[in-house]
């Protein structure tokens, strides 16, 4: 199965599973998460389990999206500027609100030491082992290990066979499991504890792009999931096999139900959303509950403050700083190129 790569084409059904997986995130942190942390404050009647598993999506995600970035750049550069416009911008409004309002709330078991705030201004944190300001920003320490691991298969031109490339992943993902000793940094920048998750979302990709057909891909996914259960618990593995039934399904046309207008568009603020939601949510939670207010009105209130904030961080910083990023760096890369037939200069 051959066929050019429908790189401007948008896939809304992507845009809408981005939403739900943060609308589960969301409702995992505020009841599940908030009492483990703040067992004393009024919290809703129930507990929304398996929060990790609704990022098990993201990385799908993320597998299958990357390639609408690699297909797009010339070099390194190109690709580090982008992810930098991506996610950093946003990223520093969302921590430096965070840190303002966990100040300002006086929540001194949700701050962190100096050092590690500091180490926070890099997005690098999670790499020292230190804590992040907000700890739903753990999964970027994932990606940003994810990023470095594509853009050096791509530098060495592993694209062009993938498949044979991620075969190699995983084997050594199964080297990791018998060598419990492995250093946490190799674990943590070959993305080896989440790597099958990523290679469902490019296996897929590839056979949406007409690259390659699912009776090709199906030996490559079935190791993806071999990988899954023989390293991970039961439960890790239904969510694997669940997400690649999910992408086939997608891909055969059989999500569209899913492009509901408020999934779609939650989707499309997932980023500024996911960043801003956890820790400031739990501020106006805790500070309702001390004023006498109901859990689901706090819980409300969070969600209502959360969907605000992540929309003025998505309207305001991510989208137009992303943009003025991006044509910075498409004019100083035109700059840099000679006109063709300009004498040089001596």
């Amino acid at each position: 199965m051959t066929g050019s790569r429908p790189s401007n084409r948008r896939l809304t059904e992507l845009d809408a599973l981005r939403g739900l997986g943060a609308l589960c995130v969301l409702i995992f942190h505020y009841s599940t998460r908030f009492h483990e942390l703040f067992p004393q404050a009024a919290h809703v009647p129930f507990s929304f389990l398996g929060g990790n598993y609704r990022v098990l999506l993201f990385f799908a995600i993320s597998g299958f999206a990357i390639f609408f970035t690699l297909d797009r750049i010339h070099t390194v550069a190109d690709f580090l500027v982008n992810r930098f416009a991506r996610l950093y911008p946003a990223y520093l409004v969302a921590m430096l609100l965070t840190l303002g309002i966990e100040s300002l709330a006086r929540v001194s078991q949700l701050l962190v030491g100096p050092g590690a705030v500091l180490a926070n201004f890099t997005m690098l944190q999670g790499f020292a082992f230190l804590p992040e300001v907000d700890g739903a920003y753990w999964t970027l320490t994932v990606e940003i290990a994810f990023y470095a691991c594509m853009v050096s298969i791509w530098k060495c031109k592993g694209l062009k066979r993938l498949e044979p490339v991620l075969i190699g992943w995983l084997i050594l993902r199964w080297l990791y499991a018998l060598w419990p000793g492995m250093p946490e940094r190799i674990v943590m920048l070959l993305v080896l504890r989440y790597v099958p998750f990523f290679i469902i979302g490019m296996l897929s990709y590839r056979v949406w792009a007409g690259q390659r057909s699912w009776r090709q891909q199906a030996p490559y996914a079935a190791l993806a999931l071999l990988s899954i259960a023989t390293v991970d618990s039961p439960d890790i593995l239904l969510a694997g096999v669940l997400l690649l039934a999910a992408f086939a399904t997608l891909i055969a046309g059989g999500l569209r139900f899913v492009r509901l207008r408020p999934l779609v568009w939650l989707g499309g603020i997932s980023y500024s959303f996911y960043l801003i939601h956890q820790h400031v949510g739990f501020v106006v939670m805790l500070k309702m509950a001390q004023a006498g207010y109901g859990p689901w009105t706090a819980f409300a209130t969070a969600f209502a403050v959360a969907l605000t904030l992540g929309t003025l961080i998505n309207r305001l910083v991510e989208r137009p700083a992303g943009e003025a990023i991006m044509g910075w760096w498409r004019g100083h890369r035109q700059r840099a190129v000679p006109v063709e037939g300009t004498p040089s200069q001596a």
